[in-house]
């Protein structure tokens, strides 16, 4: 075998060892320590100041007044649409093609998700269609920043002031995204933010619910205490959602590198969009010249009858060169088991985006300390798959 020839038709993989899909970066452990001591020490592992600090720290940044951590960005979301106060059984527009916990805050709070497509080039919600898809029963949208592109904040904040409805954003990908040159964060009525191990800020598990509406904030600080304002007389039904100190500590540290991560990925998804957009078939999410994205994924869009793969099958030709990728999002939330009592015939003709998107988008490896030559060694690797398209289409069929 050549090496011109893919790993999956018997070539010799390009990634030895491998790429993993995400590789967080972590502040160094001697940077930890001192304060793992303080708190091993004196046995404050949660609800203590490393939070308050984490909390004040994360407000100052994303210039909002308030930003309350979480367990996770799942738990913030569930809170933070419970203080929005929507009535039980009432619509909420939400996108298909976005990951399972945006529809699950609705859901567990006992409304009804109706979902809506997105735009195809942006993967974000189009506000033509959200103003098209509202109804008399809607009382609440759900927008998500996918993959930290930067929604259309102000367009969707006017569409919810003047229809008269709640607008909530998950803005899980969001921490180093900019919009019109400022942080995500103040949009809607509340933002939320994850803390996971594939984000720009990482406090292994976590997330932050940020807003300007001081009685939101107020709901979300007691809710994440079981809706128990210190007395033991519980208010409404919350949920154990608080972050302990051990992670604040690490969100602390690692927020103080975001800046440095956002321009890594920045500047890698322009490296691997410049070499790969010259492939017939490969198309990348538009990001308004305006705004910047945090480059949670590198997502490309695939066509197959240009390309010769679909999104599943170069992920698997990627995965014999050693090459971790992922489809997001397979299923979309429409075909999810868990959604299904939700969902109608019609639901298959209003959202053909996502559906063409659940089968040609594939998010590569992206990560804040990512090597221009890593970036180079997974451009060579789809080249050279593409090279041999028809062949490897018909391996797997």
């Amino acid at each position: 075998m050549t090496n011109s020839t893919p790993a999956i038709l018997g070539g010799t993989p390009l990634a030895q060892p491998g790429l993993p899909f995400a590789r967080p970066l972590l502040p160094p452990l001697d940077e930890l320590l001192p304060e793992y001591r303080s708190i091993f020490s004196n046995g404050m592992v949660t609800t203590g100041p490393h939070a308050e600090r984490f909390a004040e720290a994360v407000a100052e940044a994303l210039s909002v007044p308030f930003a309350i951590p979480v367990s996770s960005c799942t738990s913030g979301l569930l809170l933070a649409f419970q203080a929005m106060g929507i009535p039980r059984g009432a619509e909420v527009l939400i996108p298909s093609f976005t990951f399972m916990a945006s529809g699950l805050a609705p859901v567990w709070n006992q409304c009804r998700p109706r979902f809506i497509d997105v735009d195809i080039e942006t993967m974000n919600v189009d506000p033509e269609t959200v103003e098209r898809e509202i109804t008399p029963e809607t009382r609440a949208i759900v927008a998500v920043h996918q993959f930290g592109n930067p929604a259309p904040v102000e367009e969707l904040e006017a569409i919810a002031s003047r229809r008269g409805v709640s607008l909530l954003f998950d803005s899980a990908h969001g921490l180093g995204s900019l919009y019109r040159g400022k942080p995500l964060g103040g949009g809607g009525r509340a933002e939320v933010f994850s803390l996971t191990p594939t984000k720009l800020v990482i406090a292994a598990e976590g997330g932050v619910v940020a807003t300007r509406d001081a009685k939101l904030a107020e709901h979300v600080r007691l809710g994440r205490n079981y809706g128990n304002p210190g007395d033991y007389d519980c208010l409404f039904p919350g949920l154990n959602a608080r972050m302990s100190e051990l992670h604040a500590v690490l969100g602390l540290h690692s927020l103080h590198r975001l800046e440095d991560a956002a321009a890594v990925r920045n500047r890698m998804a322009s490296r691997m969009r410049d070499r790969l957009a010259p492939l017939p078939g490969v198309s990348f999410q538009k990001i308004d010249p305006r705004d910047r994205s945090s480059y949670k994924d590198f997502c490309i869009i695939l066509d197959p009858a240009e390309f010769g793969l679909d999104a599943h099958q170069l992920g698997e030709a990627l995965r014999a060169e050693g090459i971790q990728t992922r489809v997001y999002y397979s299923p979309v939330l429409h075909q999810m088991t868990a959604f299904q009592s939700f969902v109608n015939d019609s639901d298959l003709e209003r959202l053909p985006n996502s559906i063409a998107l659940e089968r040609r988008a594939l998010s590569l490896p992206m990560y804040s300390n990512m090597t221009g030559s890593e970036a180079d060694l997974i451009c060579a690797a789809i080249e050279r798959i593409h090279r041999n398209a028809a062949t490897i289409a018909a391996r797997l069929s």
